[in-house]
């Protein structure tokens, strides 16, 4: 009888605890997050435009729209819907998109056509010159390239002080654990809705915004991002 009264106060005792312990890892693992690597320092400010949008003390995702706009609809769409929704609360957040002056009867035409869903107050058409364009998009650090039309399904993370964001390590843990090669995530792919969704959204926008909310606080701890700049070196 006695041994059976122990049993059952041990049962209770692991059933109280568990969720204490659970809330504890959380809350620990909440308050030591990973920032958002810089994969590029000293990106290049947008040159002088009628829209007076420019990149610093904003947190910005840069798209390249390019010549033909409407051809890039679904990019534009799956960014509106799976990023820019999920972002605007933030104070500084804007989306810039990055077009020739030959494109903008065409933009303007998708824009309307985003815009029947919602007011798009952080969201900016930006017209500029080719050469400008491509000077831009030269700055950044990329595995991909622009199109004929001056145009990428891949958008850009420029936090407030003009650096690049992304991952340097983008392997899964899996991955880690039999010793794969690091490879990194420069930009994000507006078709790909998995990674769209699943990765800028839901944990690196979420994580860069953290990070900013924490250093207006005074709470935030910059050692992960050295450790993160270490890493990167030693990738080079």
């Amino acid at each position: 009888m006695e041994l059976s009264v122990r049993k059952r106060n041990i049962v209770l005792s692991i059933l109280f605890f568990l969720p204490v312990v659970f809330i504890l890892v959380m809350l620990l693992s909440k308050d030591n997050y990973n920032p958002l690597d810089i994969v590029k320092e000293g990106v290049v400010e947008l040159p002088s435009n009628s829209e007076n949008i420019q990149l610093k003390d904003h947190i910005t995702i840069l798209s390249f729209l390019g010549k033909k706009p409407l051809e890039n609809s679904t990019a534009a769409f799956n960014l509106k819907e799976l990023v820019y929704d999920r972002s605007k609360g933030f104070k500084t957040f804007q989306v810039v998109m990055l077009l020739p002056d030959n494109a903008k009867s065409e933009a303007e035409t998708l824009l309307k056509e985003i815009k029947s869903y919602e007011d798009l107050r952080f969201w900016h058409l930006v017209y500029i010159s080719e050469s400008n364009i491509k000077k831009v998009f030269n700055n950044l650090k990329s595995e991909e390239e622009l199109d004929e039309n001056l145009s990428t399904s891949m958008v850009y993370i420029i936090d407030k002080d003009l650096n690049q964001r992304g991952r340097i390590d983008d392997r899964t843990d899996e991955e880690i654990e039999s010793n794969k090669p690091v490879y990194s995530l420069y930009s994000y792919d507006c078709v790909e809705v998995a990674e769209l969704k699943n990765k800028m959204a839901a944990e690196d926008m979420r994580v860069l915004f953290k990070e900013y909310r924490d250093k207006r606080k005074g709470e935030f701890d910059d050692s992960n991002q050295r450790r993160s700049k270490d890493l990167k070196q030693t990738n080079e």
